[in-house]
């Protein structure tokens, strides 16, 4: 299982990077698993601020449809162009093409709320 050390986590399986004061989002290795082949990302949020463990879109997989929670809260910045397109990048790139929104955080320190990635991997199991 891929757990990258350079990321935060959250315990809803999505992942934080931050560049100052932007955090990029997407969800883990690990989630993208579970889900099984993604079809389809919706992020309706672009533009709009949101507190941390909100609802900013959902992925759709062949067999069921997840909630996304944002890790920390801040304004949706961008959302990923190349995922309308091609939505199965989740799968085969979760921590780099797979990205899904950039959002400038509102409070960084939310972000050492956040699981490191040992802590990640043992409510993985990995």
């Amino acid at each position: 299982m891929n757990v990258p050390t350079d990321l935060r986590y959250s315990k809803d399986h999505e992942w934080l990077r931050i560049e100052g004061d932007i955090a990029i989002i997407g969800i883990t290795d690990f989630a993208q698993g579970e889900l099984g082949d993604i079809v389809f990302v919706d992020i309706p949020t672009e533009g709009e601020t949101m507190d941390a463990e909100e609802v900013f879109g959902s992925v759709e997989a062949v067999k069921t449809v997840s909630d996304l929670f944002l890790p920390v809260g801040g304004e949706i910045m961008e959302v990923n162009p190349d995922l309308d397109a091609a939505p199965e990048t989740v799968n085969s790139d979760a921590y780099g093409a797979g990205w899904m929104v950039k959002i400038k955080m509102s409070d960084p320190s939310e972000a050492e709320a956040l699981m490191d990635a040992s802590a990640y991997a043992a409510l993985i199991g990995a």
